[in-house]
Protein backbone atom coordinates (compact mmCIF):
# COMPACT_ATOMS: atom_id res chain seq x y z
CA UNK A 1 0.00 0.00 0.00
CA UNK A 2 1.68 3.50 -0.93
CA UNK A 3 1.64 6.55 1.42
CA UNK A 4 -0.64 9.31 0.28
CA UNK A 5 -0.89 13.06 0.94
CA UNK A 6 -3.34 14.45 2.87
CA UNK A 7 -3.62 18.22 2.77
CA UNK A 8 -6.29 18.15 5.90
CA UNK A 9 -3.44 17.46 8.48
CA UNK A 10 -1.28 20.15 7.24
CA UNK A 11 -0.70 22.74 10.44
CA UNK A 12 2.23 25.20 9.52
CA UNK A 13 3.00 26.06 13.08
CA UNK A 14 2.62 22.36 14.70
CA UNK A 15 4.84 20.90 12.14
CA UNK A 16 7.91 23.53 11.94
CA UNK A 17 7.45 25.69 14.52
CA UNK A 18 6.41 28.48 12.09
CA UNK A 19 6.17 32.24 13.58
CA UNK A 20 4.03 34.68 12.00
CA UNK A 21 5.82 37.33 13.82
CA UNK A 22 3.19 40.03 15.11
CA UNK A 23 -0.33 39.61 16.61
CA UNK A 24 -3.41 38.61 15.06
CA UNK A 25 -4.65 42.44 15.24
CA UNK A 26 -1.70 43.62 13.47
CA UNK A 27 -1.79 40.62 10.61
CA UNK A 28 -5.60 41.61 10.20
CA UNK A 29 -4.73 45.41 10.19
CA UNK A 30 -1.86 44.93 7.54
CA UNK A 31 -4.09 42.09 5.60
CA UNK A 32 -7.13 44.39 5.23
CA UNK A 33 -5.59 47.64 5.60
CA UNK A 34 -2.08 48.01 4.71
CA UNK A 35 -1.65 45.70 1.99
CA UNK A 36 -4.69 47.09 -0.10
CA UNK A 37 -3.79 50.73 0.31
CA UNK A 38 -0.02 49.62 -0.49
CA UNK A 39 -0.92 47.81 -3.73
CA UNK A 40 -3.29 50.84 -4.83
CA UNK A 41 -2.51 54.13 -6.97
CA UNK A 42 -4.12 56.19 -4.74
CA UNK A 43 -1.72 56.86 -2.71
CA UNK A 44 0.02 59.88 -4.59
CA UNK A 45 3.83 59.29 -3.44
CA UNK A 46 5.96 56.43 -3.02
CA UNK A 47 6.88 57.90 0.30
CA UNK A 48 3.78 57.36 1.79
CA UNK A 49 3.81 54.11 0.74
CA UNK A 50 7.40 53.53 3.05
CA UNK A 51 5.71 55.08 5.11
CA UNK A 52 3.05 53.03 5.53
CA UNK A 53 5.95 49.85 5.55
CA UNK A 54 7.88 51.45 8.11
CA UNK A 55 4.73 51.90 10.27
CA UNK A 56 3.88 47.75 10.07
CA UNK A 57 7.39 47.18 10.49
CA UNK A 58 9.35 47.12 7.53
CA UNK A 59 13.30 48.10 8.04
CA UNK A 60 13.73 50.90 5.02
CA UNK A 61 16.51 52.91 4.51
CA UNK A 62 16.30 56.55 3.25
CA UNK A 63 15.63 57.17 -0.21
CA UNK A 64 13.16 53.81 -1.13
CA UNK A 65 11.23 54.04 -4.57
CA UNK A 66 8.03 51.71 -4.10
CA UNK A 67 5.58 51.92 -6.76
CA UNK A 68 2.16 50.91 -7.07
CA UNK A 69 1.00 47.28 -7.36
CA UNK A 70 4.12 46.23 -5.06
CA UNK A 71 2.53 43.00 -2.82
CA UNK A 72 4.63 42.25 0.39
CA UNK A 73 3.32 39.22 2.63
CA UNK A 74 4.87 40.40 6.19
CA UNK A 75 6.01 43.67 5.81
CA UNK A 76 8.04 43.33 9.53
CA UNK A 77 9.86 40.27 7.93
CA UNK A 78 11.42 42.77 5.53
CA UNK A 79 14.71 44.49 6.23
CA UNK A 80 15.93 46.97 3.13
CA UNK A 81 18.76 49.01 2.72
CA UNK A 82 19.01 52.78 1.54
CA UNK A 83 18.14 53.97 -2.11
CA UNK A 84 15.97 50.57 -3.03
CA UNK A 85 14.22 50.42 -6.65
CA UNK A 86 10.72 48.08 -5.50
CA UNK A 87 8.97 48.05 -9.35
CA UNK A 88 5.41 47.94 -10.53
CA UNK A 89 3.59 44.49 -9.06
CA UNK A 90 6.95 43.41 -7.85
CA UNK A 91 5.86 40.38 -5.28
CA UNK A 92 7.72 39.82 -2.13
CA UNK A 93 6.08 36.68 -0.59
CA UNK A 94 8.30 36.55 2.67
CA UNK A 95 7.15 33.98 5.19
CA UNK A 96 10.99 33.97 6.17
CA UNK A 97 13.19 37.71 6.07
CA UNK A 98 13.94 39.12 2.98
CA UNK A 99 17.17 41.04 3.21
CA UNK A 100 18.33 43.66 0.11
CA UNK A 101 21.27 45.85 0.56
CA UNK A 102 21.73 49.41 -0.48
CA UNK A 103 20.95 50.72 -3.76
CA UNK A 104 19.11 47.76 -4.75
CA UNK A 105 16.54 47.45 -7.88
CA UNK A 106 13.63 44.97 -8.58
CA UNK A 107 11.90 45.43 -11.00
CA UNK A 108 8.27 45.09 -12.66
CA UNK A 109 6.67 41.64 -11.87
CA UNK A 110 9.64 40.47 -9.71
CA UNK A 111 8.89 37.70 -7.23
CA UNK A 112 10.66 36.74 -4.13
CA UNK A 113 9.82 33.42 -2.56
CA UNK A 114 10.86 32.21 0.96
CA UNK A 115 8.28 29.16 1.31
CA UNK A 116 7.96 26.12 -0.11
CA UNK A 117 6.72 22.32 0.84
CA UNK A 118 8.28 19.28 1.83
CA UNK A 119 7.03 16.75 -0.79
CA UNK A 120 7.98 14.00 0.86
CA UNK A 121 5.83 14.65 3.91
CA UNK A 122 2.27 13.16 3.92
CA UNK A 123 1.15 16.72 5.41
CA UNK A 124 3.25 18.59 3.17
CA UNK A 125 5.40 20.31 5.73
CA UNK A 126 6.17 24.35 5.34
CA UNK A 127 10.00 24.77 4.91
CA UNK A 128 10.73 28.19 4.73
CA UNK A 129 14.37 30.05 4.16
CA UNK A 130 15.41 33.60 3.73
CA UNK A 131 16.59 35.57 0.75
CA UNK A 132 19.21 38.01 0.61
CA UNK A 133 19.94 40.31 -2.61
CA UNK A 134 23.22 42.46 -1.93
CA UNK A 135 24.35 45.83 -2.61
CA UNK A 136 24.16 46.99 -6.04
CA UNK A 137 22.28 44.12 -7.70
CA UNK A 138 19.97 44.03 -10.16
CA UNK A 139 16.72 41.49 -10.74
CA UNK A 140 15.28 42.26 -13.60
CA UNK A 141 11.55 42.07 -14.66
CA UNK A 142 9.84 38.89 -14.32
CA UNK A 143 12.74 37.34 -12.31
CA UNK A 144 11.90 34.78 -9.62
CA UNK A 145 14.21 34.18 -7.05
CA UNK A 146 13.23 30.67 -4.72
CA UNK A 147 13.87 29.92 -1.22
CA UNK A 148 17.47 30.69 0.06
CA UNK A 149 18.57 32.36 -3.08
CA UNK A 150 21.32 34.76 -2.57
CA UNK A 151 22.42 37.35 -5.03
CA UNK A 152 26.16 38.65 -4.52
CA UNK A 153 26.85 42.41 -4.68
CA UNK A 154 26.39 44.21 -8.35
CA UNK A 155 25.28 41.10 -9.48
CA UNK A 156 22.07 40.87 -12.24
CA UNK A 157 19.52 38.35 -12.56
CA UNK A 158 18.23 38.55 -16.34
CA UNK A 159 14.80 39.41 -17.29
CA UNK A 160 12.52 36.23 -16.89
CA UNK A 161 15.26 33.75 -15.00
CA UNK A 162 15.15 31.67 -11.99
CA UNK A 163 17.24 32.02 -9.22
CA UNK A 164 17.25 29.29 -6.89
CA UNK A 165 20.98 29.16 -5.89
CA UNK A 166 23.42 32.35 -5.87
CA UNK A 167 24.46 34.88 -7.98
CA UNK A 168 28.15 35.41 -6.79
CA UNK A 169 29.12 38.88 -6.81
CA UNK A 170 29.66 40.71 -10.67
CA UNK A 171 27.95 37.94 -12.43
CA UNK A 172 25.22 38.49 -14.34
CA UNK A 173 23.00 35.02 -14.91
CA UNK A 174 20.12 34.17 -16.95
CA UNK A 175 17.55 31.68 -18.00
CA UNK A 176 15.71 28.88 -16.33
CA UNK A 177 17.78 27.66 -14.02
CA UNK A 178 19.74 30.94 -14.31
CA UNK A 179 23.06 29.94 -15.39
CA UNK A 180 25.97 32.35 -16.11
CA UNK A 181 26.43 34.60 -19.04
CA UNK A 182 28.99 37.49 -18.31
CA UNK A 183 30.85 39.59 -15.47
CA UNK A 184 29.45 42.68 -15.15
CA UNK A 185 31.53 46.12 -15.41
CA UNK A 186 30.21 49.19 -14.29
CA UNK A 187 31.69 52.55 -15.92
CA UNK A 188 34.05 53.75 -13.54
CA UNK A 189 34.27 51.15 -11.20
CA UNK A 190 37.10 49.18 -10.12
CA UNK A 191 34.89 46.02 -9.32
CA UNK A 192 35.22 46.16 -5.23
CA UNK A 193 33.48 43.53 -3.40
CA UNK A 194 33.13 44.31 0.43
CA UNK A 195 33.22 40.39 1.36
CA UNK A 196 29.60 39.64 0.72
CA UNK A 197 28.96 36.90 -1.60
CA UNK A 198 27.61 33.64 -1.90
Amino acid sequence: MSATVDLSTFDAAAQSGYDIGRSFALRSAWFFLGSPLLRSAILPSSSLRVRLLRWFGAEIGDGAVVKPGVRIKFPWKLKAGRNCWLGEDCWIDNLATVTLGDNVCLSQAVYLCTGSHDWTDPSFGLITRSIRIDDGAWVAARVSVGPGAIIGEHAVAGFGSVVTGCIPPYEVHGGNPAVFLRKRKINGSKMACTGKGC
